[in-house]
């Protein structure tokens, strides 16, 4: 660590420079451990993402290292393999504290430390608010090699003298920019003033604003700079498109139509705020449909039993607030409902990022009433791609085998007000831009008969 202001103005607020431009494009070039690469592998990745290939190595060398990439670049990955390749798996202490601004990100790091370290004798604990003191502490005591935590429990821990700093080797920070949006500057300055000043610092994130740019010139040693560009990001496995609504009040109608025509296998439905949340999922409770809700407002013991029923699938459809977007990972989320644009464009990648993790197919269908245009054009500039109509015919290369012969009650009213073109029962086509997996054939409105997946 480092502890000086000088470079500050070189690095332009909002996007940082890349000074670093090596590329290892396999897991095989990285020289790791044959027991990490293993569970690299049985993970399911088959080659690095373009995060992956430029900031692993830099870590793994011992550089202090700023990477600039959004949601579904495959960040986590990056910095657990670094950590899980620089721990010694003898020595029960911790070597390297992650911290994240949310529990559920916390908790998904953790799991993907385990999981990616399955063959390694490795222990990963994650040290957050929502459970008890005294287990925190007993857990810390046994020596876990990596931590992961939020900003708070750590400090505490580290003050209590039972998370020891004496073995850190390496301090991530992970989405910087959101932990010091939401006050937790004064802590991770705390925390920094605790560990060794050998200690290597990695920081990500996804902007670079003034109060991250500040902690990069404090506290770390001549960084290697990664800018992963928008035009890297794994959108292009993600199908876009919007929903013309006329009037806010439709919105509701419209999405109980389309969960009403399709059987979700499972999806995720934004909101921009916990009231929204708590009111839409009374609406289509009241309507018979099945949905979770989740949000900062409940406890950590709920929340923490809801995301295992969305991960187990017993749960199919959640709906939540950007707060705790970044902590949902589910590999079978291939559809992300928009049901209110986000109040700003960052937070879009990180929404529907949750149905195209690491490449995979998926489909996000934003609402959109006339205010919102404004913002989605702002999305579609700021991230470089194109927000589509939903289109009256996009069969492509599925074929509709029976048309709905009657459109659902709520519907109609929505087709008798708005001249819209998205008809979704009329046109049912327009629903095979979804790919094979986000949907059960239903048998009681119509049925696809898939070519092959876009």
């Amino acid at each position: 660590m480092a502890s000086n202001d000088k470079g500050l103005e070189e690095i332009p607020e909002g996007q940082i420079e890349s000074n670093y431009d090596e590329i290892t494009d396999s897991f095989d070039s990285m020289n790791l451990k044959p027991e990490l690469l293993r569970g690299v592998y049985a993970y399911g990745f088959e080659r690095p993402s373009a995060i992956q290939q430029r900031a692993i190595m830099p870590v793994i060398k011992g550089s202090d290292v700023i990477a600039q990439a959004q949601s579904g670049t495959g960040k986590t990955a990056t910095f657990s393999i670094s950590a899980l390749q620089k721990v010694d798996t003898n020595l029960k202490a911790c070597q390297a504290l992650i911290l994240a601004p949310t529990r559920e990100l916390a908790q998904q790091i953790q799991k993907v430390v385990v999981a990616i370290g399955d063959f390694m004798s490795i222990d990963c604990h994650a040290c957050i608010g929502g459970i008890s003191v005294r287990e925190d502490m007993k857990a810390l005591q046994e020596g876990p090699q990596v931590v992961v935590g939020t900003p708070g429990r750590v400090q505490d821990m580290i003050q209590r003298r039972v998370l020891k700093t004496d073995h850190m080797k390496m301090f991530v920070l992970d989405e910087a920019d959101e932990m010091l949006s939401h006050g937790f500057t004064e802590q991770i300055y705390d925390i920094f003033q605790l560990l060794p000043q050998s200690t290597q610092v990695v920081l990500l994130s996804a902007t670079m604003p003034q109060d991250v740019l500040e902690v990069t010139t404090k506290f770390m040693r001549d960084p290697v700079r990664i800018l992963v560009k928008k035009a890297e990001l794994t959108l292009e496995g993600i199908k876009q498109f919007y929903i013309a609504v006329e009037k806010e009040d439709w919105k509701l109608d419209t999405l109980s139509d389309l969960y009403e025509t399709v059987t979700i296998t499972q999806a995720v439905i934004f909101c921009n705020t916990r009231r929204k949340v708590d009111w839409l999922t009374d609406k289509l409770t009241a309507r018979d449909f099945t949905v979770s809700a989740m949000h900062g407002d409940m406890e950590q013991s709920q929340r923490d039993v809801i995301m295992k029923e969305f991960r187990s699938g017993s749960s199919r459809v959640l709906i939540a607030t950007d707060l705790l977007a970044r902590g949902i990972d589910v590999q079978q989320v291939s559809l992300v409902i928009n049901y209110d644009l986000p109040a700003n464009r960052e937070n879009y990648i990180h929404r529907i990022g949750r149905g195209g993790r690491f490449g995979r197919k998926g489909v996000a269908i934003n609402f959109v009433t006339a205010d919102d245009v404004r913002m989605m054009r702002e999305i579609e500039q700021f991230y470089s791609t194109q927000i589509e109509e939903m289109p009256m015919n996009v069969a492509g290369n599925y074929l509709p085998v029976q048309p709905l012969s009657t459109p659902h009650k709520h519907f109609t009213n929505y087709l008798s007000q708005t001249s819209s073109k998205n008809l979704l029962t009329t046109h049912p086509s327009l629903l095979s831009c979804l790919p094979v997996d986000a949907f059960h054939h239903t048998t009681s409105g119509f049925n696809y008969f898939s070519l092959e997946v876009f």
